[in-house]
């Protein structure tokens, strides 16, 4: 455990909050090619890594390339007269329904390019009940209109777009089938203030040379309750690991009710609510390892590698179920550990020891650390969102 790394919990602060319509209006002004995104309504998730940090990607592009900017389903009134100035339009992970459609027939009267963005496979119905099995939601006739109803909509928007961008292979392969053009592929990165955060935290641990000031911590940073089934396939193995090791103990953040077997070790259990993302990035770095374990199948092999790049950021070691992104992603020798359904006992048991290793660990951390810097930098991207919005210019 690495407690205490900043002296105090950072104030949140969106940054999104700070822009007005109008300022968000006038940044798509001028003579370079225009691209704007189109979100429900901005949150901590989806918003921030498909549409807040894509605008601030390419705001800040040395080549100034492109103005961008970004709006919510409310601002529609005000771009309705503005579609006449944009070249392209991201429409992000948004719901079918009159004005989505009055939007998006006026765009295309005005030649504009309409590209759907989603990060999750939930734009196509076929997989509902793959989804509902994978998140372990009810299947009454209630839950179905309510889960049909959500993909379908988003599903029918995505039918009316000329292209799309997503996170990966697993999911632009999907994608391609119901967006009528060519899906790029620009994966989820860190923001500018993450990565700033991010590299506070490393600093504090780099300054302590990797000394824990606590017991060894893995954490498990769920979000939502509907993980219950990823976090029951290593529910076992954490337990022996506390069986075996007395000095460990174990961190949950998120929506996590059942806990099963593991409530039985509670005392060395710490259950924390959901933190905002920056925060989070403090709580990650204050453990040494993290795992993501996940099912294996179509819908979680299209998730994105966040969970490792989000802890290898703050020097915290991954320990995750071999989906294609988390394989990718963690290619490397010293990126982190992957473990299948059987293996977690091994996987755990690996990490513990490279922790105990202080030198080992601080060689390794440093390493994703800056591996991750250069891959999900939140400046490493211009490049390929211009490609993917502007593919022409």
């Amino acid at each position: 455990m690495f407690s205490s790394l900043l002296n105090t919990e950072l104030v949140y602060d969106p940054p999104w909050e700070r822009e007005t319509l109008d300022s968000r209006v006038s940044s798509i002004q001028g003579e370079r090619p225009r691209v704007a995104w189109l979100y429900e309504k901005p949150d901590t998730s989806t918003y921030r890594y498909r549409v807040f940090n894509m605008v601030e990607s390419l705001r800040a592009d040395r080549h100034g390339r492109t103005s961008a900017t970004w709006f919510q389903l409310k601002d529609i009134p005000a771009l309705l007269p503005q579609l006449a100035e944009i070249d392209t339009l991201v429409i992000a992970r948004v719901r079918y329904d009159a004005d989505v459609a009055r939007l998006i027939a006026t765009a295309r009267s005005h030649g504009v390019r309409i590209l759907f963005d989603c990060d999750d496979l939930v734009f196509d119905t076929r997989y509902v009940h793959l989804i509902l099995d994978t998140l372990a939601q009810g299947k009454s006739h209630e839950d179905l209109d309510w889960w049909f109803a959500y993909i379908g909509r988003i599903e029918a928007t995505a039918k009316l777009c000329d292209g799309g961008i997503t996170t990966n292979e697993c999911l632009a392969e999907r994608m391609e089938e119901v967006v009528r053009g060519p899906v790029c592929i620009v994966p989820n990165f860190l923001n500018r203030l993450q990565q700033q955060v991010s590299d506070h935290l490393l600093a504090a641990k780099r300054i302590r040379q990797y000394a824990s000031d606590g017991p060894l911590t893995i954490g498990y940073f769920s979000g939502t309750p509907s993980h219950k089934q990823d976090f029951e396939i290593v529910i076992k193995s954490v337990c022996r690991i506390l069986d075996r090791h007395p000095d460990v103990r174990f961190r949950i953040v998120g929506f996590m009710d059942d806990i099963g077997e593991l409530a039985q070790y509670s005392g060395r259990v710490d259950r924390l609510p959901l933190h905002d993302w920056m925060n989070l990035q403090r709580l990650i770095a204050e453990v040494e390892v993290n795992i993501a374990p996940l099912q294996e199948n179509v819908f979680t092999n299209c998730k994105s590698e966040l969970k490792f790049f989000e802890a290898a950021a703050v020097g915290t070691w991954t320990v995750a179920t071999p989906t294609v992104p988390f394989s990718k992603a963690m290619a490397g020798e010293y990126a982190g550990r992957l473990c299948a359904a059987h293996d977690w006992d091994t996987g755990l048991e690996e990490a513990i020891r490279l922790v105990r290793d202080r030198s080992q660990y601080a060689s390794v951390a440093e390493a994703n650390a800056d591996f991750v810097r250069r891959q999900y930098g939140w400046d490493r991207f211009a490049d390929a969102i211009v490609e993917a919005t502007l593919p022409y210019e």
